[in-house]
């Protein structure tokens, strides 16, 4: 069963009993705020991750992301929420400091 622990939010667990589905979309069912300006269409860098553990577990980089990276907006540790597909397995990931909502205390 996939998992996603969310660091910065006090270690947050998400399970869900889906096989495949992308990062953002197992987030936003789970009735976590995860911002995602473009409307999750890989047009912006908003909805980003910082992936502590787990890259094995996603699946490669898009064209959009791979795109973001030649450009520096991404570095190694950073996937697109509203790009990446949760294969199987566990992630544990962190809101990036940019992208962090006002109204929501993190842990970091």
């Amino acid at each position: 069963m996939p998992k996603i622990i969310i660091v910065n939010m006090d270690h947050l667990e998400i399970q869900t009993n889906r096989t495949i589905g992308k990062v953002i979309e197992l987030i936003h069912e789970n009735y976590i705020d995860w911002m995602h300006a473009c409307g999750k269409k890989g047009r912006c860098t908003s909805c980003k991750m910082i992936v502590d553990e787990g890259m094995e577990n996603l699946s490669p980089l898009s064209a959009r992301e791979k795109y973001y990276a030649e450009k520096g907006r991404l570095k190694p540790a950073e996937r697109l929420t509203c790009q990446t597909i949760l294969k199987t397995g566990s992630i544990k990931i962190r809101v990036a400091e940019e992208n962090k909502f006002s109204h929501i205390d993190y842990s970091e």
